[in-house]
């Protein structure tokens, strides 16, 4: 049976009713509009990436990619999908995710080693102490028995190079059963990793300059990265505490999507190894 024509010779694309969009939360805008066409018809521009959305409500929306499907009769549908940061801005709000645990560190790194680190809640004395010195110049007396090389002792059966400390030698009495032969300890670690969209490709660049950089308030590349509840002072004795570890990036429509990672390290980084922003 031939085919009969109607109506509409859909020369030109035509948007279908039943367009949408929505939000994910943070700012990011996702439309979807339909369009049909004849299968011979020129859809011009509606299908070319960065095409503003015809829904007037998020018209700031810009095509990012689309499908088509030929039918029986001779029409083409074309369903193109738009993405655009709400009210026009230039970045979302990153959507961020968290992990706290505990990852293996030597045990001459842990707060408590030397002197009672305040603010921490540790009880008892030292792990290995000053003997009768100070931090800065440590006094342990010999450990009896020891010779050729003599060593010198602090507290639950720490050993060391000299008086004055200088190598550890490890914990070598076996009275101290909690502290005899081991080298490490669980140490607390948090990190952060967040998903953000932006327009600006000046600030995707400044987040890649910013990698293995730290803050003391949770800002890099003029964006603050960590949520509200977490605080906005993240220094500890003039240390910034937080260090941009990673930074991944991939275009969305005519967007930027930037993903990154934050390791907070509750000693703080030293300046003269990580530069802060």
């Amino acid at each position: 049976m031939a085919r009969v024509d109607n109506g509409n010779n859909l020369t030109t694309a035509i948007l279908q009713p039943g367009a949408k969009y929505s939000s994910d939360g943070y700012g990011l805008i996702v439309a979807t509009a339909t369009f049909k066409a004849a299968l011979t018809a020129s859809v011009g521009s509606i299908i070319n990436r960065g095409s503003a959305c015809p829904i007037p409500a998020v018209s700031y929306c810009k095509a990012h990619k689309f499908n088509a499907t030929n039918d029986t009769l001779g029409i083409t549908t074309y369903v193109v999908d738009y993405v655009g940061i709400d009210q026009n801005a230039s970045f979302t709000d990153p959507q961020i995710t968290g992990s706290q645990g505990l990852t293996s560190e030597h045990i001459t790194t842990h707060p408590n080693f030397f002197e009672t680190a305040t603010g921490l809640g540790f009880t008892g004395s030292p792990i290995a102490g000053v003997g009768t010195g100070s931090v800065a110049t440590p006094a342990y007396p010999v450990i009896t028995g020891t010779s050729n090389p003599v060593e010198y002792g602090g507290n639950n059966g720490a050993s060391f190079e000299l008086p004055i400390g200088r190598t550890f030698k490890g914990f070598k009495k076996a009275e101290f059963k909690d502290f005899y032969g081991k080298t490490n300890y669980l140490a607390p670690q948090c990190s952060l990793s967040g998903v953000m969209y932006t327009s600006s490709s000046t600030f995707v660049n400044n987040m890649r300059g910013a990698v293995g950089k730290t803050s003391g308030n949770g800002t890099f590349a003029g964006r603050n990265l960590v949520p509200d509840y977490m605080g906005t002072a993240f220094t500890i004795s003039s240390k910034n505490q937080l260090l941009l570890a990673q930074v991944s990036f991939e275009d969305f429509g005519l967007l930027y999507k930037v993903q990154y990672e934050l390791r907070f390290n509750r000693e703080g980084y030293n300046a003269s190894v990580y530069a802060p922003v």
